[in-house]
């Protein structure tokens, strides 16, 4: 049981096109990488880390065999297609930001027009901004005009990068090291009209996903109905029980939640017994492909006329079941 004022969860699993990116980068077709080492180079969760294995499995670029996770000859040739080279770089007077991370892209200075989607690219996934930059005949420019880049700040780029003309250089900008490199992937991704792996609930959420993968789902429908209890639970795993903000019982079932998932429909039902007895109760199905693979629940509280706080049970009492 978790404490009440300590509200766990957040948006899990919580990546984007630069961890599926660097996933890429960390990987090989011939020396293999463990799902925990993984996990920890990309310093995400073991939960988003199977679920970036699983979505890239999904789409032949990896395989996986006792000693660990390496590229199939498909996810070489996507690794080869979205190369590019990184490094954190240390300017200034060109950049918003206290931290800096150069991305250079290679031959694709005719796909950039000012900038600006860059930038937004960067700005959505965290980073404080990016700024442009395509090397053409010789020097580096401000892309949709002729000015050049300051000689000193050209010549910190080219101790950094081997450029060539038509290159494209992105410097994210943030306010720690990580947020500037994540911007910098994140924009030179966009240049090269992104990584093309589809993304959907079963990316997300499956049949026996743990719990930890149905909280961002939970609070967000608490959030959504005014702080009302939920409870969500996988078809397979205990679930989630969430009141005033917190997590209160993190290994959940009910009657049911269980009688939902083996009828597939919504049910709208008086609870009989627990501390929300006489209590309005809305269960509903989670499906992919035709299956019910989890179940999200609502308490309807303000059907209690004339109550204004919560009936919580001690802890040896029976605890409700929805």
């Amino acid at each position: 049981m978790l404490s009440n004022n300590s509200r766990i969860g957040g948006p899990i699993p919580k990546f984007n096109d630069y961890h599926l990116w660097k996933a890429l980068y960390y990987l090989d077709d011939e020396e293999s990488i463990g799902r925990k080492k993984l996990s920890s180079l990309l310093d995400i969760g073991e939960g988003s880390t199977r679920t970036i294995i699983s979505l890239l499995q999904s789409h032949s670029i990896i395989s996986i065999n006792k000693s660990g996770i390496i590229l199939t000859p498909t996810g070489m040739d996507l690794k080869k297609k979205t190369r590019m080279d990184i490094a954190p770089i240390s300017i200034k007077g060109l950049t918003i930001g206290e931290y800096n991370f150069a991305a250079r892209i290679p031959r694709l200075a005719h796909q950039v027009s000012y900038g600006c989607e860059e930038r937004d690219a960067a700005i959505e996934a965290g980073a404080t901004g990016a700024t442009t930059l395509v090397y053409v005949n010789g020097g580096l420019i401000f892309p949709g005009s002729e000015y050049r880049v300051d000689p000193t700040i050209e010549n910190e780029i080219k101790s950094v990068f081997n450029l060539k003309n038509d290159d494209v250089v992105v410097i994210g900008t943030g306010t720690d090291m990580k947020l500037a490199e994540i911007g910098a992937i994140v924009a030179g991704i966009n240049i090269m009209g992104g990584l093309k792996l589809s993304r959907g609930i079963k990316d997300i959420i499956s049949t026996r996903s743990d719990n930890s993968e149905l909280i961002s789902l939970a609070f967000a429908i608490h959030d959504l109905v005014g702080g009302l209890p939920v409870c969500a639970k996988n078809r397979d795993n205990l679930g989630v029980r969430i009141e005033n903000g917190a997590v209160i019982d993190n290994a959940y079932t009910g009657e049911v939640l269980e009688e939902v998932i083996r009828s597939g429909t919504t049910i709208r039902r008086i609870a009989t017994s627990g501390p929300y007895k006489g209590i309005r109760v809305i269960v509903t199905p989670i499906e992919l492909d035709n299956r019910t693979i989890a179940v999200i629940g609502v308490v309807d509280i303000r059907s209690m006329a004339g109550i204004d706080n919560l009936i919580r049970l001690h802890e040896d009492d029976e605890p409700f079941k929805l």
